[in-house]
């Protein structure tokens, strides 16, 4: 096991310290060793040198040293002082090792400098003739700008200003699909093949939907309850409704809940057919899985084409993906939400399409390419410019998925240090998750 773990304390207008992430293996029963240090950090941090003999620290080392689920791994960490930068604890802190989700750290500030806190990705709708009447005589296009936030919602409201807005009840010619703003690279350079069906190696598209505001773009929502009886079939509901995949329901309800009891979804390589196999007990309530879909442009363009046949408009031609050309006509288009907030999901449910999609925005903006190689050399030069020793570091994408990452503790941490001094510091540090707690029905802690 390879880990990194980053502790950073950060001050606060009435000098108290708070943990504001904190990346950790250990489990709940270590948690009161953990707020000893941090109780112990707050009082000692500044007005005193750091006690190498202090029980709260020695209990840290006894974990590094003795805890089960470390023996044989190699951990990094690295807690400064947020005020004068000065070292208060490390343990390998300068040993290079994979950053894993602590790698969205260093995306969400390149973000914010390149970018803006205000920035929103865009969504358009292009025709290429005239609309005469109740008719388009041409081709309908959607294009895709980078959106991880786009919805069935708004597919509905795009299809809902056509019909009422623009009075479109015929095209004569193609719908089609535009998701030129990217490359064609789907998936970051080191994705295993066996995370591509989950919804955290989801495929990156300019082009892409998101099933609900946790916003995962490229995924499938599956909802799955119990069938009539024990033996019966599950039973199973898709989010968007959509002919675009396929499941092939292997699994079934059983009369009681056992140690085995479970479902397994899998999505063929090269497919969108899912393959459910297992079982839940009769008592279960509604469960949910989030699976990638192959191919996210072709996945918008399907659901699209059907709420536009729902909403009674005849489409004449065919559904494929292309470029707007050059005599297109803009007309209408819709904004995401702004960097701010969606860094919120982003940091706290650590969004992997999240990062990949900012480094890939970063490389269109600043390169004229959005691509993982322009966006990555952007994120490195935004590195160095954080005061982080880019000579030292192995950075592959924007997530933390790659096995390849290699960065050392000690440099997420001058990063830390460094960003405080930015005009978007409030809002990077809004999204940071806080250790111990978690999202509630009611929305996200951001206190």
């Amino acid at each position: 096991m390879w880990i990194a773990i980053s502790l950073f304390y950060i001050a606060d207008e009435s000098g108290e310290y708070t943990v504001e992430r904190f990346i950790s293996i250990f489990t709940e029963h270590d948690l009161h060793h953990i707020r000893q240090i941090e109780n112990h950090l707050a009082k000692n941090a500044v007005e005193t040198q750091p006690d190498s003999s202090s029980a709260p620290l020695e209990q840290l080392d006894r974990l590094i040293g003795q805890h089960p689920r470390l023996h044989g791994a190699l951990a990094g960490i690295s807690i400064c002082d947020a005020i004068t930068g000065r070292t208060i604890y490390e343990h390998m802190a300068a040993t290079r090792l994979h950053p894993a989700s602590n790698m969205k750290l260093l995306t969400a500030a390149a973000a914010l400098e390149t970018l803006g806190e205000n920035y929103v990705w865009k969504t358009e709708i292009w025709i290429d003739g005239e609309i005469v009447g109740d008719e388009l005589c041409g081709s309908l296009y959607i294009k895709g700008k980078g959106d991880p936030t786009l919805q069935p919602s708004d597919l509905e409201q795009f299809t809902a200003d056509l019909y009422h807005r623009f009075g479109i009840r015929k095209i004569t010619g193609d719908i089609v699909a535009d998701d030129t703003w990217y490359d064609n690279v789907r998936l970051s350079p080191d994705m295993m093949w066996l995370d591509e069906h989950c919804y955290y190696g989801a495929q990156v598209s300019a082009l892409t939907l998101s099933p609900d505001n946790d916003y995962d773009a490229g995924t499938v929502k599956i909802n799955v309850r119990p069938g009539l009886g024990d033996g019966s079939p599950v039973e199973v509901s898709l989010y968007p409704d959509t002919n675009y995949i396929h499941i092939e329901n292997n699994a079934i309800t059983v009369a009681e809940q056992t140690n085995d009891v479970g479902i397994e979804f899998l999505r063929k390589h090269g497919e969108n057919t899912v393959i459910m196999n297992g079982a839940i007990p009769l008592t279960a309530e509604k469960e949910s899985e989030w699976i990638a879909v192959w191919e996210p442009t072709a996945y918008v363009l399907s659901v699209w084409v059907d709420k536009l046949r729902q909403k009674g408009i005849h489409i004449s031609g065919n559904a494929k993906v292309d470029a707007v050309p050059e005599t297109g006509k803009l007309l209408m288009q819709h904004e995401s939400i702004p960097l701010c907030e969606l860094l919120i999901p982003f940091m706290k449910l650590s969004n992997n399409g999240h990062g990949e999609i900012l480094v890939k925005e970063m490389g269109k903006v600043v390169r004229g390419e959005g691509s993982w190689d322009l966006g990555m050399e952007v994120v490195l030069e935004n590195a160095a410019s954080f005061g982080i020793d880019t000579d030292n570091i192995l950075l592959r994408d924007g997530s933390g998925i790659s096995h390849v990452n290699l960065i050392a503790p000690q440099q997420l941490t001058n990063l830390l240090f460094f960003i405080q001094k930015k005009p978007w510091f409030d809002t990077y540090y809004r999204s940071l998750p806080i250790a111990g707690k978690k999202r509630t029905d009611g929305g996200w802690d951001i206190t």
